[in-house]
């Protein structure tokens, strides 16, 4: 079994400025990320036809595991192991071409697939299985564990969650954000007492009644500086927080396979389990009308969430292609990325992924075109034409 480099080596810098908050900074050297990228996605079929959702494209240029890879990498969480399964070959190329720490520092991101051993044979049946499975990885005794999803979009700082972690003294913590009574099926709802300790948990509550039962006081949101603006319920993010032992304790002694609907419900009786409050933007892109929606907000003037944030950017990879070219166009809210050729056309609200090729008198308006993975030369073009098959793009008259 290969050996990972240890948490507490991993603080040297990605090539961007982080905070001056130095002593947060060495603190975080002592958390080990786990993301949980082996999801099939099916809600998003067919764009998981061939990939699994974390390596699913988003504004054109991005994968949806360069968030939370960037958002570690931005709080100096620089020990990161992500665990595949479902499809996962399109993801594996992305992130070892994508992600490299320089020589010096110990700092890694560790692609763990899910493999037979003499111990188990088994694929992961599971978020918490997923993580059991690999925890012999994790060599710092004394580190922190922090657990993310691999698919969703939002830009938090888990320097300031692990602040909240040690404060509070908690076992274990766990991300919510505010949603409204209607959003809360959706997700796993909680309540919370005066302290942020969570006393209740339910998994998307569908009963009216239940839903009712898992209201949160406005003296809540209140108390933790987050405006309720009509949101009623605490939703988890699936971010979760662990002392090291607890997960282990967790873990080894049940036979639990997910964190939201087992191991955190059953730990809230049993640990000392917070909520650590999050009012920024979120959204789990797991539906094709959420993921269509997410996009269409990124062609608005100020979009939720930004990709132009220069001091906390989203890394993916450098593809070196050329900028984009526009023919006699007319172009209005949208994002062209490099390597597109727009052929006198009209694009509104819509996004046109890389290398992307829109052929003439098109009109575009409230689309994403996800882009292409080559550039199709004249020679393969007059070979489509031969064999009746459509280049890649948008032809003409579309």
């Amino acid at each position: 079994m290969p050996e990972a480099p240890t948490a507490a080596a991993g603080a040297a810098r990605f090539g961007v400025p982080l905070s001056g908050r130095g002593c947060y900074n060495a603190r975080m050297a002592n958390v080990v990320g786990i993301i949980m990228a082996g999801g099939q996605g099916s809600r998003l079929y067919p764009l998981t036809k061939v990939r699994s959702k974390p390596a699913v494209p988003i504004a054109g240029r991005f994968r949806l595991i360069d968030i939370s890879i960037s958002n570690c990498i931005h709080s100096n969480v620089r020990s990161i192991f992500v665990l595949t399964q479902f499809a996962s070959e399109s993801l594996h190329r992305h992130i070892f071409t994508t992600y490299r720490f320089d020589n010096f520092h110990r700092d890694f991101i560790t692609l763990l697939s899910a493999q037979q051993t003499l111990e188990n044979r088994n694929w992961y049946q599971g978020t918490a299985d997923a993580v059991r499975q690999n925890l012999t990885f994790v060599k710092d005794a004394g580190a922190h564990v922090l657990v993310l999803a691999g698919d969703h979009l939002y830009r938090m700082d888990y320097r300031k969650f692990l602040e909240s972690h040690e404060a509070t003294g908690a076992d274990i913590s766990v991300a919510v954000t505010p949603v409204r009574a209607e959003q809360a099926p959706e997700f796993g709802v909680m309540k919370v007492d005066g302290r942020g300790r969570i006393t209740e948990f339910s998994e998307k509550p569908k009963a009216a009644a239940d839903v009712d039962r898992m209201r949160v006081s406005e003296d809540i949101f209140k108390k933790f500086g987050v405006p309720d603006e009509g949101r009623t319920h605490l939703a988890s993010m699936g971010v979760y927080l662990f002392n090291q032992n607890v997960l282990r304790d967790l873990l080894a002694h049940t036979d639990y396979r997910d964190f939201g609907r087992e191991v955190i419900p059953h730990a809230i009786g049993e640990r000392l389990v917070f909520g650590h409050f999050f009012d920024g933007y979120w959204e789990d892109i797991g539906t094709i009308p959420s993921f269509f929606e997410a996009h269409m907000d990124l062609t608005r003037p100020l979009p939720k969430f930004d990709f132009y944030d220069e001091d906390r950017p989203i890394f993916t990879q450098a593809r070196f292609l050329p900028g984009s070219k526009i023919l006699a166009s007319e172009v209005e809210n949208a994002i062209l990325c490099e390597g597109s050729i727009v052929n006198r056309s009209r694009i509104r609200d819509s996004i046109v992924g890389i290398r992307s090729r829109i052929g003439d008198n098109c009109r575009l308006e409230r689309t994403v075109i996800m882009g292409a993975d080559y550039f199709e030369s004249r020679e393969d073009q007059a070979r489509n034409r031969e064999n009746g098959v459509p280049d890649v793009g948008v032809g003409r008259d579309c």
